[in-house]
């Protein structure tokens, strides 16, 4: 630091300090980076492995994890640790096709997004990206008691307020709906800025997800009364993570929902309801359990699941949403079949004690697990937007016995994409033949047909994910290979970056 004396036609001198543009960079100079990125490619024949060393500060871990499934990475380990305020993490990864990475695109991409660099290139863009600056955009995020339809009538509702839907996420789970959406003015295409006009919307949309608080008289006043709705700016945090937020709130169970008895009932499309699926159940069945480790002072939850992409984003997020902090952890997955395992404390340095709070944290962590579990029919729409689309294509399914259980919606230019995952109106899984050739061709028409002369491309999927592996075959966890890990990867801190 130096002093700066400036000109001046008086006697006296008028001073400032004047700091160096370099002199916030002095810490990483004599200490190092806060953060380190390694890329491996040598060590493993089969995958990648991403080290991350950096100064911890609370979420590290949640940032770190959503890098990597962000660009759909494929996470089969991962060792983390967190050891004298530095965290050191581990993460065996693929690619989508399974294979090691080996494009230098994404390579640059992980090192700058996690590492020390500031700014990500804009030739940089992956799918699960935001659409555009958030303050581009009015954010609607809502959340309360699903039922039949519920999704639909809130398109309807946005439809009638005369506002352009740019993007939409919607989650349903347990009887409870979860939606995040961006919206625009339909004459300027810009984000809604009077305060009359939003009070109008919230309160149109209050209307409607209050009708679903009235029309589930079995509900108690306590769920009745958890909802929760807000029209305005945007916030800084993604989607995925305030649907999870928004369920968080007020879904505090991870049993079975309370949905009707599933039936054989045809449905208006001729569509059969499966009436067994016991079976189903058991397969997607998550158990997650907690320990307490006393002589380090630790609580650890552990978790056995089928296996499935964005698991480990949802558990860290749910983690830490409900203020925990990892200290140590460890992930595996082989033959369609997950294990994990974190160590943790509550922010306030308190273990989980109590059953209750065990209960609570139990319940948080399995519907974290099976809210975004979705298997079964996908249906792929494309058309040209207009106001109005979403809420005739949701009218539709509707009409013809379909509920949405969980929906995507973007636009890409002048084109709306749009993704539903539907089941019956009774919340069962529809026919597992569905995607018959000719029984596809025969739904895939008469959704045309009814939704008029505007072209759309529409394409209909079975969702299905491998079966887990028998229990012989699945991935074992031990304190002592933990301890081991974390050693090992002290030993090997300083390791260079090596790109194949």
């Amino acid at each position: 630091m130096s002093w700066v004396y400036p000109k001046s036609n008086v006697n006296n001198k008028v001073c400032w300090p004047y700091f160096d543009p370099e002199f916030d960079e002095l810490p990483e100079r004599i200490f190092g980076p806060t953060c380190r990125v390694c890329i491996d490619n040598e060590s493993l024949e089969d995958c990648t492995l991403v080290k991350v060393d950096s100064v911890n500060k609370q979420g590290i871990l949640l940032e770190v994890v959503k890098v990597l499934t962000d660009i759909n990475l494929t996470i089969s380990k991962s060792y983390i640790s967190f050891d004298a305020g530095w965290f050191m993490d581990v993460f065996h990864v693929k690619d989508v096709r399974g294979n090691k990475l080996t494009d230098q695109r994404v390579i640059n991409y992980i090192q700058q997004a996690i590492g020390t660099t500031r700014e990500i290139p804009n030739s940089l863009t992956y799918e699960n990206k935001a659409i555009g600056p958030a303050s581009e955009h009015t954010a609607i995020e809502m959340s309360g008691a699903d039922r039949p339809g519920l999704f639909s009538e809130i398109s309807a509702a946005l439809a009638d307020l005369k506002v352009n839907i740019v993007e939409a996420h919607a989650w349903t789970h347990n009887d409870r709906l979860a939606f995040v959406a961006y919206i625009s003015d339909q004459s300027t295409d810009t984000r809604i800025e009077d305060p009359l006009r939003i009070a109008k919307i919230e309160n149109h949309l209050a209307t409607v997800l209050g009708a679903a608080n009235i029309s589930r008289p079995d509900h108690d006043h306590q769920e009745r009364k958890s909802t929760d709705l807000h029209v305005g700016e945007a916030t800084t945090t993604c989607v995925e993570r305030r649907l999870h937020q928004l369920m968080l709130s007020g879904d505090f169970g991870g049993g079975p929902s309370s949905a009707l008895t599933p039936s054989s009932l045809d449905t208006p499309l001729g569509l059969v309801v499966d009436d067994d699926d016991d079976d189903d159940e058991k397969e997607n069945k998550s158990i997650v359990s907690i320990e307490g480790c006393k002589e380090r002072g630790y609580s650890i939850v552990s978790i056995e699941c089928k296996d499935r992409p964005r698991l480990m984003f949802d558990v860290v997020c749910t983690i830490t949403d409900m203020q925990y902090l990892i200290f140590h952890g460890s992930t595996a997955s082989h033959g369609g079949y997950a294990m994990q395992e974190y160590f943790i404390r509550h922010i306030d340095g308190y273990t989980v004690n109590t059953e209750g709070e065990k209960e609570h944290v139990v319940k948080c962590l399995e519907a974290a697990i099976q809210r975004r579990v979705c298997e079964g029919v996908r249906l792929e729409l494309c058309a040209n937007n207009r106001l109005g689309l979403l809420s005739d294509i949701t009218r539709v399914l509707r009409e013809n016995g379909l509920a949405v259980v969980r929906a995507d919606v973007e636009t890409q230019g002048e084109k709306a994409v749009n993704a539903f995952y539907v089941k019956d109106i009774s919340g069962n899984d529809v026919d597992r033949e569905f995607t018959e050739p000719k029984k596809k061709e025969k739904f895939i028409e008469l959704v045309k047909k009814e939704m008029g002369p505007n072209p759309i491309d529409l394409a209909v999927k079975k969702e299905i994910t491998s079966n887990p592996s028998s229990p012989d075959q699945r991935p074992r966890f031990s304190v002592g290979d933990m301890v081991k890990n974390h050693v090992d990867r002290l030993s090997n801190n300083s390791i260079p970056i090596k790109n194949q």
